[in-house]
């Protein structure tokens, strides 16, 4: 079964520092392909009391969105859970040049522990196991290299847009049937983050089949995100999922518009 599983739908400082909503990241599974994306605060025990539980074992990948801690503070953990304590060589991490060189946010002694470390960069292609990834697109986050991901597994397209201030070439470069957005903000703010207009306007253009909203501050968490999620499916005819710990999502079907979420 090829899914998503959500092990974190907190954003900003006071929900992940409360822990408001978990913080853990995003687990893949495409064509026997399993990738971690930003393995925030808690993400292995996110894993471990996961039903089923997820074995860091069994990962192909970890990929680092950029290098915030609230996407970036269990890599290490999971590095080494990945790899069984560094005893076996294995797994690549994906990760922008300033994660590992200028104030790096993975350890030296961990690095040795993978099988490679690619470094991200726009406008590029990478490869692990059964799929392939795109980076098209550098995002504006304050200082720190940022980078929206484009999945292919066929029959699937996949598009992951993360944290960013909006502008116009984020509509021509997420182009998945399914759509993975952060969304901090209720209304815009002079913060490199999207808000809910942004996040209209982007669904709006890119019309996917399935657009899923995750990465919640508080504004958002406030006003409800399965509110939000269903107002903005009636306004814009797409389907729209405020995504919630621990939830799934299964791939397969989502041809036929079929709600694929499981609660696990």
């Amino acid at each position: 079964m090829d899914y998503i599983k959500f092990l974190g739908t907190g954003g900003a400082r006071i929900v992940v520092s409360k822990q408001l909503r978990a913080s853990g990241g995003i687990w893949l599974s495409l064509k026997g392909t399993n990738i971690y994306l930003d393995p925030g605060p808690g993400a292995l025990v996110r894993c471990t009391s996961s039903r089923p539980s997820l074995d860091p074992t069994k990962l192909d990948a970890i990929i680092l969105s950029h290098k915030h801690l609230d996407h970036s503070s269990d890599v290490n953990v999971m590095i080494e859970a990945m790899t069984e304590g560094g005893f076996k060589k294995r797994g690549i991490l994906f990760a922008p040049e300033d994660a590992l060189s200028d104030d790096p946010v993975v350890l030296k002694y961990v690095r040795k522990y993978l099988k490679e470390i690619q470094i991200l960069e726009e406008g590029k292609s990478y490869h692990v196991g059964n799929i392939s990834f795109s980076t098209p697109l550098r995002h504006i986050h304050g200082d720190v290299q940022t980078y929206g991901l484009n999945f292919e597994a066929s029959p699937y397209r996949l598009s992951f847009i993360t944290d960013t201030r909006f502008f116009s070439k984020l509509l021509e470069c997420y182009r998945g049937e399914v759509l993975i957005i952060n969304v901090v903000r209720l209304k815009k703010s002079n913060l490199d983050h999207l808000c809910i207009d942004d996040v209209k306007r982007i669904i709006k253009e890119v019309h996917p089949k399935v657009a899923i909203l995750t990465h919640f501050g508080m504004t958002i968490l406030r006003a409800k995100p399965w509110k939000i999620a269903e107002e903005m499916q009636n306004e814009l005819g797409t389907k729209v999922i405020a995504a919630t710990d621990g939830m799934k999502f299964n791939l397969e079907g989502i041809t036929n518009g079929e709600d694929h979420r499981l609660h696990c």
